[in-house]
């Protein structure tokens, strides 16, 4: 089901009304429309977390530049939060995976092209793994392992990234940290039960924080299937993923600003497999 928001060319705030009123479309066409047969493999999932990641953290990690890296884009690089994923989970700490065959298609999602560069960027170079043995673009990795996995809520590809663009605009992570006093700096460093308590008050539930080396890495939000908020659950870190805020994260972090790498040589260097 596309619709005419998906073209949007105005401010991103009055686009993001326009998304969100997409967003509640899709959910209310989602939940009256009749059951369709769910993989025999996998059971549905039972919410979403929506991964945001911290560039001025990822981008540290850059030492060649490539076209994909958005890490690479000199003054246009970002310097907010960013989409990692939209991620259907379940409440025992795993979650599903590849649950269709429906191969990723950019040409379906063209008209959210440049939200999704400047929303939803690759933050490394290299091609991450897609479910069918190859490798494919960042967009590809994320609707083949989860957004396959988000149904009956999400039905495809072009409504998956619409649907993440829209949450990413109404709780706006960036703005209520910036708002809070928690800024990026290279100096400063923050209390970790701040940053939790300020995304709490504005959304009145708790988000789980992944750090490395100290720096907030990336932040999780957590949605009921009707993208209300919910406190998330702590992924198993037996399962080789995600760990909780107290074990990955110290008591004071830091939100690093992002410096413009100014790299100029072209080279593959990391995969992105999450």
């Amino acid at each position: 089901m596309k619709m005419a928001c998906s073209s949007l060319s105005v401010s991103v705030q009055f686009k993001a009304i326009l998304l969100l009123v997409c967003l509640q479309l899709v959910v209310s066409v989602s939940a009256s429309a009749s059951a369709i047969e769910q993989t025999q493999t996998q059971r549905e999932f039972d919410y979403f977390a929506l991964a945001l990641q911290w560039p001025g953290a990822y981008c540290q990690r850059t030492r060649y530049c490539c076209s994909s890296n958005a890490c690479c884009r000199r003054p246009n690089a970002p310097t907010e939060f960013t989409i990692h994923g939209l991620w259907p989970d379940y409440n025992d700490g795993s979650w599903p995976a590849c649950c269709t065959r429906s191969n990723f298609d950019e040409k379906l999602i063209s008209t959210l092209h440049d939200d999704l560069e400047k929303y939803w960027p690759s933050l490394s170079c290299g091609s991450p793994s897609t479910c069918h043995g190859g490798k494919g673009s960042f967009w590809a990795h994320e609707w083949e392992k989860h957004g396959t996995c988000s149904f009956p809520v999400i039905r495809d590809e072009y409504n998956y990234f619409l649907i993440g663009l829209s949450v990413y605009f109404k709780y706006n992570v960036t703005q209520v940290l910036e708002d809070a006093g928690y800024i990026p700096s290279n100096t400063e460093k923050y209390p970790l039960g701040g940053i939790v308590s300020a995304i709490e008050n504005a959304f009145h539930a708790t988000p789980l924080l992944v750090c490395s080396k100290g720096s907030v890495e990336e932040l999780h939000l957590c949605f009921y299937k009707d993208f209300k908020p919910r406190d998330c659950v702590v992924r198993s870190s037996s399962l080789n993923d995600m760990v909780s805020s107290k074990s990955s994260c110290p008591r004071y972090v830091s939100l690093p600003a992002y410096v413009s790498l100014g790299l100029d040589t072209v080279k593959t260097t990391l995969s992105l497999d999450a």
